[in-house]
């Protein structure tokens, strides 16, 4: 199987994504709705088929981008049917059972953070996914979105720590860095339910956390009623000035061949030393030679009335020149892909030798 653990640092949230390695068919699991550009560029670059994107709950934090997914990637949207939400096509309950490849994830209905809350499973039961119910080593408040102590308790109880011992335990947030645990240890360690707690115990140390509302559960939660469908069906803005992709590294590219097509409407700046420009690889009709290490004490010379595009030899170091670019504020830049060594490979024209 195919498996990543992502993270947003703001809302201290993870993101799963789980893959057959055979089909390529994929899910995930509590995506973050200012994160949906670094996931799909993920699940481009891996060429996964994600056909289902599911929450663990109605989340009270963050804004999930289930609705952008969906539209961006064809795929379904998931919650369960105690949820309460709007524009799902998948409504689950205990027991479901949902199939991606020769993969396939059990639905745990495990209320208590709220009344929808529910930990996915992996068909071998090696791995759970246990939302805001089980965290490490502590758990989902209770005290909000008809929480309950005591509902929790016998979530936990009956359907994770009946769990094998060494099936990980990924939850859906983590404020200290830590990724995952196993149900060995949490039922050992856990402050809250571990060890000889009795519900009282559990009862008694959720009842009095004392915590703050989460800052942004006013906008949150009517937003994920509706799995993050934003005002009048928006989706967020593409880039438009030509097919531009940005990569899992946060790097925008576009296709030399398209480049090739348009010279006369860009700015190339070629990033090179002055000894490969008139080198062997030669170098793009009309390009402007800055080596990468004089891009940030030149910016003065690069235009704002076109878009540019950095190259290179191999698109590596004209990458860091596009980085560069963006954070002094040009807005139309990327980086062509594979350098002049793929624009030699795929023999595009306007090159001087």
């Amino acid at each position: 199987m195919i498996f990543r653990q992502l993270f947003d640092p703001v809302s201290s949230t993870y993101t799963y994504l789980l893959s057959c390695e055979q089909s390529h068919q994929a899910v995930i699991i509590d995506p973050v709705f200012e994160q949906h550009a670094r996931d799909t560029a993920l699940i481009r670059e891996l060429q996964l088929d994600i056909l289902y994107v599911l929450d663990t709950h109605v989340h009270a934090d963050h804004v999930t981008s289930a609705w952008v997914l969906a539209k961006v990637l064809g795929a379904e949207i998931v919650m369960s049917k105690h949820a309460g939400a709007e524009g799902v096509d998948v409504l689950v309950d205990h027991g479901d059972v949902l199939a991606y490849g020769d993969c396939s994830l059990q639905v745990r209905a495990t209320p208590g953070h709220t009344d929808g809350c529910i930990t996915y499973v992996t068909n071998d039961e090696t791995m759970a996914f246990t939302g805001d119910c089980l965290m490490i080593r502590g758990a989902g408040r209770t005290d909000f979105q008809g929480g309950s102590a005591h509902i929790m308790w016998q979530s936990i109880r009956e359907q994770i720590f009946t769990l094998p011992e060494d099936c990980l335990i990924y939850p859906g947030h983590d404020y200290f860095g830590r990724t995952v645990s196993t149900v060995a240890e949490e039922k050992r360690f856990n402050p809250r339910i571990g060890g000889e707690a009795k519900e009282e115990d559990f009862v008694g140390y959720m009842d009095n956390l004392g915590l703050a509302h989460p800052k942004l559960i006013d906008i949150a939660v009517p937003s994920n009623l509706k799995c993050g469908r934003p005002d009048h069906d928006a989706l967020p803005e593409e880039i438009t000035w030509g097919p531009v992709t940005v990569t899992f590294a946060g790097i925008p590219e576009i296709r030399p061949d398209w480049v090739a097509r348009h010279l006369d409407q860009l700015y190339v700046l070629d990033v090179r030393s002055p000894e490969e420009f008139d080198g062997e690889l030669g170098h793009l009709n009309g390009a402007a030679l800055i080596p990468l290490d004089e891009v940030r004490k030149r910016l003065d010379e690069i235009p704002h009335d076109r878009p540019i595009v950095t190259v290179c030899q191999s698109g590596k170091r004209s990458s860091m020149a596009a980085e560069i670019l963006l954070n002094a504020g040009f807005e139309e830049v990327a980086n062509v892909a594979g350098g002049l060594i793929q624009w030699s490979r795929l023999a595009l024209p306007f090159r001087d030798l």
